[in-house]
């Protein structure tokens, strides 16, 4: 039986709850973790990424036919890295603070699982518009994610939000472990566990971290297996 075809409404919407890139596959934990002490930090990372994400998205869409299956990895990567490099420099001419905080991280968007699994499991399978439509959602589901955790911690552990302070501590004292890792470890699983419910009542199932059930299971594997031959 063929297999039906996602419409583009459907391609749009799933990475925002029922897909989410983060709280869902589990993917771009690093950057989730180390860049949403703030809200304004991760709105600016999850900006940066979706736009990398519709760019290279598209190009690999483009190419898909002409790049060769054996050299596909490295491609992906040259194409990622030139959106990675544009982002880059418009960050830094428009929004050094923005830049200074993001540091390391905004570079490494180039080695995003995210974006590397999208490109391998929707770019080069399907044509541009459908891309650029996957590559947008996706983008806007770890943008929410970002926005989502950095609101979190940045309102109960620092008493503020996009750098606005509305509780200096003579009401309730900010709990300042929010800010830090395992503050950050505490709301990640926290918001996994709410977007399991909220994709539950959605039709999905629950995620787990074992690799038998990662949509992305199949990418990691046919990776690890260029790398040995």
């Amino acid at each position: 039986m063929a297999k039906k075809q996602r419409s583009i409404g459907d391609v749009f919407f799933s990475g925002w709850i029922k897909e989410n890139p983060v709280f869902r596959l589990v993917l771009g934990t690093c950057p989730t973790l180390a860049v949403s002490t703030q809200a304004f930090n991760g709105l600016g990372m999850g900006a940066a990424a979706t736009f990398v994400l519709v760019g290279s998205n598209l190009v690999i869409s483009l190419l898909r036919k002409f790049i060769p299956d054996n050299v596909r990895i490295p491609a992906f990567i040259t194409v990622i890295a030139g959106f990675v490099t544009i982002v880059e420099m418009i960050v830094q001419a428009f929004a050094p603070a923005l830049d200074s905080a993001l540091g390391i991280y905004l570079p490494l968007i180039v080695v995003n699982c995210i974006i590397l699994g999208r490109a391998e499991s929707f770019a080069s399978k399907n044509g541009p518009i459908a891309s650029m439509v996957d590559g947008l959602g996706m983008g806007i589901g770890f943008l929410i994610a970002l926005l989502v955790m950095g609101s979190i911690r940045e309102i109960l552990g620092n008493g503020s939000w996009m750098g606005m302070v509305f509780n200096n501590g003579t009401v309730i004292q900010p709990m300042l472990i929010l800010i830090l890792p395992p503050g950050g470890f505490f709301v990640f699983g926290c918001l996994i566990a709410l977007f399991n419910r909220l994709a539950e009542g959605k039709g999905k199932e629950p995620a787990t971290l074992e690799c038998c059930n990662c949509p992305q299971a199949d990418i990691c594997r046919k990776t690890m297996e260029g790398g040995n031959e």
